[in-house]
């Protein structure tokens, strides 16, 4: 399919059309940052925090925000251009264009293909966790994450978000 074999970002539907929307606020990449930083640093030397995860799905390839990966499934398949069994913890940084039917989709297509936890970034940073029977208090692979991102404050109430 076309979709696995693009070296880039981009994600797919079920039929291979390109259905990718960049995120409208730099919010969104901080905490990404923060998430990935919070991650290497909690899970060192058990696997790997990556941004813009590619995941092939049953409905076409998805890009998780932020993604950690245990060493022993990142090497399990080391030249797919996509990852075809999903990282340990898929996370989703919440956008305005973001519906919530979008994100519960995302999320079981990402415990379909093998996630063991899905997280979930609103736009005040607040963290929600689930596992496959559903919504946790805290992650069952990093329990020792904040449910809690704090970023610098902006220097305009438009730039919240």
């Amino acid at each position: 399919m076309l979709q696995t074999s693009l070296p880039f970002r981009i994600e797919s539907d079920r039929w291979g059309n390109i259905v990718m929307s960049p995120p409208r606020r730099s919010r969104h990449g901080e905490y990404q940052l923060e998430i990935g930083a919070n991650l290497r640093d909690l899970m060192t030397g058990r696997g790997l925090a990556i941004t813009e995860c590619l995941v092939q799905t049953a409905e076409g390839v998805k890009a998780a925000d932020i993604a950690w990966v245990s060493h022993e499934r990142r090497t399990s398949k080391p030249n797919d251009p996509c990852y075809l069994i999903a990282p340990e913890i898929c996370v989703e940084v919440l956008s305005p264009s973001n519906s919530m039917d979008e994100i519960l989709e995302r999320k079981r297509l990402f415990f379909e293909k093998g996630a063991i936890g899905f997280w979930l970034c609103d736009e005040k940073g607040r963290l929600t966790f689930w596992d496959a029977a559903g919504m946790i208090s805290r992650s069952i692979l990093c329990p020792n994450f904040p449910g809690q991102i704090n970023l610098p404050p902006t220097e305009s109430a438009s730039e919240a978000y």
